[in-house]
């Protein structure tokens, strides 16, 4: 069959002649969708099972077509497969090939169906099978967190509130801090996948079949929970590539806080960690220079994921029910996506991993800007009962004169502090070092290195049934 016959039997008698150049141009989406060959092979080996199921086709024109499809899966996957433009999309590619392999057989395999439900099914299962990929790369990068996590429960560093330190915490605190961020991402993909997990195949153009299918054979054939119960909305309906492109850009934005964090922590002026060759490049005339590349690149991949979200979103906006020609635009969008999502994610696992931990340049850090000062307070209110709006305020004036003497809190003489509040006892320096300070904060969720080990135990044990 030439492409030009194959193209005049896609539009149908009405046209006398395929479609002009520029039309084909923009109406063509082999060049990207041809990603959903698998998908597409399966489908349309459920649907024709079924098919003889039902009586609509005949067991031996049923053989005949899974053979062939099987053979052209084999085809695509061996490299050895010529898609056509002028075929325009997957589902045609597929099936002109079908027909010059088994004949007129392959003819019958669009019996109660319309490319509106097969391109809908198919998207589906890729985005399905991309969703469970993201699973496990969440999963891997939350592992990493946890096991960094354990290794510095102990490790002081400061904590920060507008980038400005606030109190000491420690490593593994902040390590986990991402592995909670992660595992709403995790739980936004499951959730994500349950919503999807049903099968539009059988819907049709828009309105169903007069053929006597069994819809819940093929949803179950395909993994799907239960098919579809609108067939209006089963050929319409693109929430599922909307949410992982939804997905896909907070998991962005929390890869590039963390991102941002590993970029400021290797700078010289912090020296909190320090990334190895395999995540770092040199200057071309600065030799002393070591970029935090990979992580800069995490960071500025979001805005990608960002804009791919706000694309989709205006396509569908503005559509009618049911199908409209603007979907065909939704599948470059969320292919990128999630490529951009898979790299992003390994980068910042190998990152996590591989990063080497300054520990003492952190508790350097850990014990400047007074961060025990809401120690004292806290102990001004537990020891000697005074308000804490008192204490903030005696706090203040103990910050004032530490800064004036140019020392931390920790050297101030008991006298010092006497003259601000002669209750104070020389009790207080237990709780201005930094690793009491950590130690104290044992709340549930807290920072002291008891409680990080505790959550690090919770986490390996939800990580195990994840």
């Amino acid at each position: 069959m030439t492409d030009k016959k194959a193209s005049n039997q896609m539009w149908g008698g009405r046209f006398a002649s395929g479609p002009a150049a520029i039309m084909e141009a923009i109406n063509a989406s082999i060049g990207y969708d041809r990603k959903l060959y698998a998908q597409d092979v399966r489908g349309s080996l459920a649907h024709s099972e079924m098919l003889a199921k039902t009586g609509i086709i005949s067991a031996d024109d049923s053989k005949k077509i899974a053979d062939g499809l099987k053979a052209i899966l084999k085809e695509i996957e061996d490299g050895n497969f010529a898609f056509s433009t002028k075929l325009e999309d997957i589902h045609m590619n597929i099936e002109a090939r079908l027909a010059e392999l088994i004949g007129p057989a392959a003819g019958r395999l669009h019996t109660a169906r319309s490319r509106n439900d097969q391109v809908a099914v198919d998207f589906r299962l890729w985005v399905k099978d991309e969703f469970h990929r993201v699973a496990e790369a969440l999963k891997g990068l939350i592992a990493a967190f946890v096991e960094r996590a354990e290794e510095h429960a102990a490790t002081v560093m400061p904590g920060f509130t507008h980038l400005q330190t606030a109190q000491p915490v420690t490593f593994g605190h902040h390590c986990l801090a991402y592995a909670e961020m992660f595992a709403r991402d995790l739980s936004r993909v499951r959730d994500a996948i349950v919503r999807m997990d049903e099968s539009p195949l059988g819907a049709a153009a828009l309105a169903g079949t007069g053929f006597p299918i069994d819809r819940h054979m093929t949803a179950k054939a395909l993994g799907f929970r239960e098919p579809t119960r609108n067939s209006l909305d089963s050929v319409s309906d693109r929430d599922y590539a909307l949410e992982f492109l939804s997905v896909a850009s907070i998991a962005g934005t929390h890869l590039s806080r963390l991102a941002e964090e590993i970029v400021i922590w290797s700078t010289p002026q912090f020296g909190f960690v320090r990334l190895s060759d395999s995540f770092s490049t040199g200057s071309s005339i600065m030799p002393q220079k070591k970029n935090p590349d990979a992580a800069e690149l995490v960071r500025a991949k979001t805005g990608r994921l960002n804009g791919h979200l706000i694309g989709l979103l205006t396509v569908m906006k503005g559509l009618p029910l049911t199908y409209s020609k603007d979907m065909q635009e939704d599948k470059e969008a969320v292919f990128d996506a999630a490529e951009t999502l898979d790299l992003m994610l390994a980068a910042m696992t190998g990152m996590v991993r591989d990063m080497t931990v300054n520990a003492a340049a952190m508790k350097k850090a850990a014990g400047s800007g007074f961060s025990t000062a809401t120690d004292l307070a806290d102990w001004l209110v537990r020891e000697l009962g005074i308000p804490f709006r008192e204490a903030h305020h005696v706090t203040g004036r103990a910050v004032a004169l530490a800064e004036e003497k140019k020392v931390g809190l920790e050297k101030l003489t008991l006298e010092d502090l006497k003259s601000i509040h002669e209750g104070i006892t020389a009790d207080i320096f237990s709780v201005l070092s930094v690793q009491n300070s950590v130690k104290s904060r044992q709340s549930f969720g807290g920072t002291a290195p008891a409680e990080v080990r505790r959550q690090v135990r919770y986490w390996k044990k939800r990580l195990a049934k994840a």
